[in-house]
């Protein structure tokens, strides 16, 4: 069962509907988790346009959730992820962190497909 949240560092292991491409505002982020039998799994998902960037929602240095608040993990320009507890910054389009304590890391990628208008991470 998939619903909204704000990390675990594993994935689903069968492929799971995450969300609907809409549940995202494009240009901006929204956080999702999924229920499964080794726990629930905690997502971020960042719309520019068509495309979806899903990424497990735990900070590379803390393991701790990314988010601001529920479902905002960007900058004030909207051009970063932005980790809520120490600042550090991460590529949109990779994960790659380019500043703060844990730079040179990267976020969890989780693959996903696009089918029919719903983001489906794949196992």
């Amino acid at each position: 069962m998939a619903g909204k949240a704000g990390g675990k560092e594993r994935a689903a292991k069968a492929a799971t509907k995450l969300c609907a491409v809409d549940d995202i505002p494009d240009g901006g982020s929204n956080g999702f988790f999924v229920d499964t039998a080794d726990g629930r799994l905690l997502y971020m998902a960042i719309r520019r346009g068509a495309k979806v960037f899903v990424y497990v929602n735990s900070c590379p240095h803390t393991g701790m959730p990314l988010d601001f608040q529920p479902g905002q993990f960007l900058n004030a320009d909207g051009t970063l992820i932005q980790c809520s507890t120490h600042g550090a910054r991460f590529r949109i389009e990779d994960g790659y962190c380019v500043s703060g304590p844990c730079e040179g890391d990267s976020l969890t990628a989780v693959e996903t497909e696009i089918r029919e208008g719903r983001v489906h991470v794949k196992g």
